[in-house]
């Protein structure tokens, strides 16, 4: 599959399991929301705690199986290098994310306080290559 038509899947479809991994070799996956951001890469919000920025801070490997809402049918898995976006950085990333995924928040001053409250970052991934099976 190209790498166009599995950006196309992701800009309709949101829900995913990312795949990282650990220092000792092993995989870890998370479930996840991504979106694309204007340069096609997918991005998706996370915490500077999380087990995924860790292991992605150690190895930039990423790969993400995106699924259409009703779980069988099309999806698609992209492989690429993960680049993460710390705050203040990140801030109006996270809220293109949120704006790609959800639309507009009905307050913005408050999206951005739980973003620095949560300690948000931005992870984005460079799609190299892409794969899975498109019904439509």
């Amino acid at each position: 599959m190209d790498i166009a038509r599995a950006q196309d899947f992701i800009e309709k479809n949101h829900r995913a399991v990312l795949i990282t991994r650990r220092s000792d070799g092993g995989i870890q996956s998370s479930p996840i929301t991504v979106a694309l951001d204007a340069q096609r890469r997918a991005v998706i919000s996370s915490t500077e705690d999380r087990v995924k920025v860790r292991n992605l801070r150690h190895d930039p490997r990423a790969t993400m199986t995106v699924v259409n809402d009703k779980w069988y049918g099309s999806w698609v898995q992209i492989d690429g290098l993960a680049e993460i976006v710390s705050l203040p950085e990140a801030m109006e990333l996270l809220v293109d994310y949120y704006r790609r995924v959800s639309g507009e928040h009905p307050d913005w001053e408050d999206y951005r306080a739980a973003m620095e409250r949560d300690r948000r970052v931005l992870v984005r991934v460079t799609i190299e290559r892409a794969g899975g099976v498109l019904t439509r």
